[in-house]
């Protein structure tokens, strides 16, 4: 059994409410899935390339992620599909207007979005070769639905409590694709992931999508101790269209060419980091069943350690700690924390919340070497793939001169405070 801090008594969310220029900001789901025609069963995992190009497959012969518990913050998970009979022990709506279990899919947009989100993580698959498997076959899911939208209660609270139920009903990791289109976030979220952090729970949230709007990364994914997942395309460069780029990713995974279920037992194409982010949070549950000794903090230091660098800068402007590896991450030599590489919420209340702190700019960790598979520095590959050479027509200025340019941004917005993840000095 995973030594953990004793569950707490869920707290009463905070009774601030959000200015009013926040309170009308409406979240969203961090894709817009892009259907395709239903896909035949016989050729959906097929298309699964990334259970061998990023050590899926070759983690499972250590763990599937037995015992471990992910939940689906979503538009609310079919249960009943055929890819995750099995897979959802429980559920909670927070909408309003789902069902108690949060297993009723909510729409018009996001009605298949949870259920696309939930196989990628933790599906079954329909037969031993058929169907969507998720990145951790054998851990569950709870299904908590939220509906976003002008005439929907306010999507801010629905997350703050979606967090807390998560946490006090047994969730181990929190699978987030959403993005609130803003690097701020409200008071409310504060209380509820720190009691993710005080908790030992994982959290993991999309980047969010260039192409729906999301130029850099957004809330969740900016918050202090939160494993911000960007998107790569098949050939592992940084997604144009379906992912944002921004110095608080931590790891990058499959963006583009995905599949999931649907409900009603179909299967759909889709693209975003609304995919990346689960899959990478089923590789988190196999390193939490492969380490139960480990905590949270322990956890991400893994993932990202183990990630393969994409540039000779770790952590990259544009690619965080690199590819996500998941072999290496259950089975390489890596060093104990005992803090979140990724920074604390604690820390960033007790340092922001304050009406006189002053705005403190962190600057990004040194350069080091990454642990795990170690690609050609220049060059993007995978496992299982051929390398793809760097254009020569993308110089390091470039990358400089657009990393300059969007810390001036968000200088200009006077919010350089919380956008990195180390430690203040």
């Amino acid at each position: 059994m995973r030594a953990r801090p004793a569950r707490r008594v869920t707290r009463p969310l905070a009774t601030a409410l959000v200015a009013a220029a926040l309170a009308a900001l409406c979240l969203a789901p961090a894709a817009a899935p892009l259907h395709a025609p239903v896909a035949a069963a016989d050729s959906v995992r097929d298309r699964q390339y990334w259970l061998d190009d990023y050590g899926i497959r070759e983690a499972w012969q250590v763990t599937r992620g037995e015992g471990v518990v992910i939940a689906i913050l979503d538009s609310g998970v079919d249960a009943g599909h055929p890819d995750l009979v099995g897979a959802v022990i429980g559920g909670h709506d927070v909408s309003g207007r789902g069902n108690s279990t949060g297993t009723q899919p909510l729409g018009p947009q996001g009605i298949t979005h949870a259920t696309m989100v939930a196989s990628l993580a933790a599906g079954r698959g329909s037969g031993p070769t058929s169907g969507v498997i998720g990145a951790a076959p054998a851990a569950s899911i709870l299904s908590i639905s939220l509906a976003f939208g002008a005439n929907e209660r306010d999507g801010d609270e629905q997350v703050a409590e979606g967090i807390i139920w998560a946490v006090d009903n047994g969730a181990d990791i929190i699978s987030l694709s959403l993005t609130r289109n803003q690097i701020d976030w409200p008071e409310s979220w504060d209380e509820a992931f720190l009691h993710a952090e005080e908790n030992d729970v994982v959290v993991i949230a999309a980047a969010g999508n260039r192409g729906n709007g999301t130029e850099q990364v957004s809330a969740p994914a900016t918050i202090p101790g939160v494993l911000a997942v960007g998107g790569v395309t098949r050939s592992g460069r940084a997604s144009d269209n379906a992912s944002s780029q921004g110095i608080t990713i931590g790891v990058m995974a499959p963006s583009e060419n995905l599949v999931g279920a649907v409900p009603g037992g179909g299967h759909a194409s889709w693209q975003g980091t609304s995919g990346a982010t689960p899959i990478v949070a089923g590789i988190a549950a196999l390193v939490r069943a492969a380490h139960p000794e480990l905590d949270a903090a322990g956890v991400i230091n893994r993932i990202i350690s183990t990630a393969r660098p994409v540039t000779t800068t770790v952590p990259d402007p544009n690619y965080g700690y690199g590819l996500i590896d998941a072999a290496a991450a259950v089975s390489a030599e890596v060093a104990e924390v005992d803090e979140n590489p990724l920074g604390s919420i604690a820390e960033w209340i007790t340092l922001y919340r304050r009406a006189d702190a002053p705005d403190i700019v962190s600057t990004l960790p040194a350069a080091r070497p990454a642990l795990g598979r170690e690609p050609a520095p220049t060059a993007f590959g995978m496992l299982g793939s051929s390398l793809v050479a760097l254009e020569p027509g993308i110089p390091a200025l470039v990358i400089i001169g657009s990393t300059l340019g969007a810390l001036a941004t968000l200088a200009a917005g006077g919010v350089l405070r919380f956008v990195t993840r180390t430690r203040s000095e």
